[in-house]
């Protein structure tokens, strides 16, 4: 067994078990039982329960911090549906699910879930600007459609997992490009 084999495994079953039962639901030798490794391996790679949950967040869920958008002047819904083709969240759906989760209780969780919402919203933000030139969408409104826009994405995946609907990203573009236009 290849030693990076051992912490990847820990960390696939940890990303299962917290996405399924939470963290706080979740004991340590479930994860090994899952990893199929044995507990005291845990402990080594990660001292506390905690560090297994800091390690998902901090390699799991990569913001992508980036100025290139595909903006188009004259078509903010086309820019946004391209938007949101490339979130900025390199992150599986259970890892999302990790971040809505644990948002309230764990500071790092929190942070990374700001980052990402900020990010978007930035991006959207800058996006539409380019898109309605001189429009009629001053700042405020930039600012709250981008917002907007950002928390429809990001929520999506709960809403998924909670209802079974997924919301497409072409009609909440063209939704808030409607409003600004």
């Amino acid at each position: 067994m290849v030693i990076g084999d051992a912490r990847t495994r820990i960390l696939d079953a940890a990303e299962e078990l917290f996405a399924g039962g939470g963290y706080e639901g979740t004991p340590t030798a479930v994860i090994a039982k899952l990893a199929k490794v044995p507990k005291e391996l845990i402990s080594q790679y990660f001292p506390r329960k905690i560090d297994v949950l800091v390690a998902l967040v901090t390699e799991r869920t990569h913001v992508e911090e980036d100025d290139q958008v595909d903006a188009v002047p004259g078509d903010p819904a086309g820019t946004l549906a391209r938007l949101s083709r490339v979130l900025p969240l390199r992150a599986s759906p259970a890892m999302r699910r990790i971040l809505f989760r644990e948002a309230d209780t764990h500071g790092s969780v929190k942070e990374r879930l700001g980052r990402l919402n900020g990010e978007l919203a930035r991006r959207a933000r800058f996006a539409l600007g380019l898109a309605l030139p001189g429009a009629r969408g001053d700042a405020a409104r930039l600012e709250v459609a981008a917002a907007t826009f950002a928390a429809i994405l990001i929520y999506q995946e709960n809403l998924c997992q909670l209802t079974g609907h997924q919301i497409d990203p072409d009609a909440v573009a063209e939704l808030i490009a409607h409003s600004l236009v």
